[in-house]
């Protein structure tokens, strides 16, 4: 993949974020980002100048509260954001990168191939698609689906005691209370806003964290009339 001469350099804090070998590779994510991902479609070319900070900084703080050795289902994967980062930056963790439409799943399946990333695997597809045939730790998602809507879709997919990790940024508190319904719905056991990365990202990255209870049967009716 051809490489953009209008990355900006990376910050200093980059380097304490990225350790080891995730350096490299978030080096050559940068890249791809600025220049195919650009081309491609799936990053504005006004969001170059913010690769590091808006986008691979503030997604991979969010690996903080991802439990050890944790399964991981990216919903909406788009460009690879977070999940792409979570995996550079945690080999420990199992990432699915979920995504329905195929320009992008081709661009993360090369992605995942240049970037060498043993612990991704790339599906096509929707989350209402694959509940009931997998289920995961985590489930994370960036700027895909307002939170009542997004609770639907990930939590057929954890396993009870599973979290979701909801990036939101300003807009959580009011999408957390919005979706007061669905949450009682799904019989959650806790959920609340988590702030990450304070003191190395600016402005830190806000996340709705919902971990997963036993859903309500209203909640398991709901979901087999929608599959049938």
């Amino acid at each position: 993949m051809a490489e953009s001469d209008q990355l900006p350099e990376a910050p200093a804090v980059a380097r304490e974020v990225f350790t080891g070998d995730a350096w490299p590779r978030a080096e050559a994510y940068a890249h791809i980002l600025a220049g195919p991902g650009v081309v491609r479609g799936l990053l504005g070319p006004r969001e170059v100048p913010r690769i590091w900070d808006r986008h691979l900084l503030n997604c991979a703080v969010v690996a903080d509260v991802v439990p050890p050795e944790a399964s991981l289902v990216d919903i909406g994967s788009g460009a690879g954001l977070p999940g792409i980062v979570l995996a550079i930056v945690r080999p420990d963790v199992t990432v699915t990168l979920l995504e329905p439409l195929l320009r992008r799943t081709t661009f993360l399946d090369e992605c995942v191939a240049e970037l060498k990333l043993p612990n991704v695997s790339v599906v096509r597809g929707r989350a209402e698609e694959l509940a009931g045939k997998q289920v995961f730790d985590v489930a994370s998602a960036r700027a895909v689906a307002p939170l009542d809507r997004l609770l639907s879709w990930s939590m057929p997919l954890l396993r009870e005691g599973g979290q979701l990790l909801a990036m939101k940024g300003e807009r959580a508190a009011g999408e957390l209370d919005a979706a007061d319904e669905q949450l009682r719905l799904y019989g959650v056991r806790t959920a609340e806003l988590v702030t990450v990365g304070r003191g190395r990202v600016d402005p830190p990255t806000t996340l709705v964290r919902v971990v997963a209870g036993r859903p309500a049967r209203s909640a398991q009716g709901a979901r087999r009339r929608r599959k049938r």
